[in-house]
């Protein structure tokens, strides 16, 4: 039995890394902000905020041989107290990165696909103001080149979805939810009908992550999390068109100020080859939900269905 921390763990993500993890026979201390309760003796929460300081007295009190970090940091510079002290205070250190790295380029994209932030050479203010997809990568090159231990393993999530937030494509939270209910249609863009959704079920997400902890093999890599069904956005539609009757139109784009999130993400496609981390976790297609058994699980959980 190995013990785990979660900072920031109480999420979409979280939550089902924390599930996986119970079920793999470990236990699990997770940070957050939420006032939560455990019914699980090999599960505790920590409400509160995961400064450096309070992780400092944390580690003087209880080792953990696993630790996931799900916050992100808009300037990857922030991140290195934290790298420096968690790096030192474990065994094995998994980053939370993201998908959004990659560029347009490879299809199907795979780990050592092209970067946006090598390939978009013609945008200064993307490299002036994107803080997402280009402040993962930054972090990431740090991590290949920092001088602290080396015990890390990053992650790269599509796009997750749970009860908090039911993402298609530009629109998230529980737009669908209330469109349903209102009888009123969901707008989206037209030009990524057609597109592969870089999209899966948090509980396929979880359960990646928790099973590349404690793996030798997986120090120093990088891995796509995702069960790779690759659905377009359309059939991601016809999911929810069948689960909850609602409408949708596929119009024209037009984000003039969501550009970073549309213009350099949800406008390309986003087929994933997850070859490399089935390969480290060992696990197997007929592992994971599908998609649509995934958007019924969560819309159950809001009594939407």
């Amino acid at each position: 039995m190995k013990k785990v921390l979660l900072i920031a763990g109480g999420g979409t993500l979280g939550r089902y890394t924390a599930e996986e993890l119970l079920n793999l026979g470990h236990c699990v201390d997770i940070i957050c902000l939420e006032d939560k309760i455990s019914d699980n003796d090999n599960l505790r929460y920590y409400k509160a905020r995961a400064t450096v300081e309070y992780l400092e007295e944390l580690f003087r009190q209880t080792h953990y041989d696993g630790i996931v970090n799900f916050i992100h940091y808009e300037n990857y510079k922030d991140y290195i107290p934290y790298h420096e002290l968690l790096s030192k205070s474990t065994d094995h250190l998994i980053f939370l990165s993201s998908y959004r790295v990659y560029a347009d380029v490879q299809h199907p994209i795979t780990e050592s696909a092209p970067q946006l932030i090598d390939v978009i050479t013609d945008d200064p203010l993307f490299h002036e103001k994107e803080d997402y997809a280009l402040s993962k990568s930054r972090a990431e090159r740090f991590l290949a080149n920092n001088p602290h231990p080396k015990n890390w393993t990053i992650v790269r999530p599509v796009i997750s979805f749970s009860d908090r937030r039911l993402d298609i494509n530009m629109v998230s939270g529980h737009t669908v939810i209330d469109a349903a209910k209102e009888g009123k249609a969901v707008q989206l863009p037209l030009e990524a009908k057609n597109l592969t959704a870089g999209l899966d079920w948090a509980g396929n997400s979880g359960k990646l992550i928790a099973n590349l902890l404690f793996k030798k093999e997986c120090i120093g890599e990088a891995y796509t999390i995702s069960s790779a069904q690759n659905l377009t956005w359309a059939e991601v539609v016809d999911i929810y068109t069948e689960l909850l009757s609602v409408q949708f139109n596929w119009v024209p784009a037009d984000y003039p100020c969501d550009k970073w999130n549309w213009y350099y993400d949800r406008a390309y496609d986003r087929k994933i080859d997850n070859s490399k981390v089935l390969k480290a976790t060992g696990l197997k297609s007929t592992d994971f939900k599908s998609i649509k058994e995934g958007v019924s699980i969560e819309l159950k959980k809001l009594d939407a269905i």
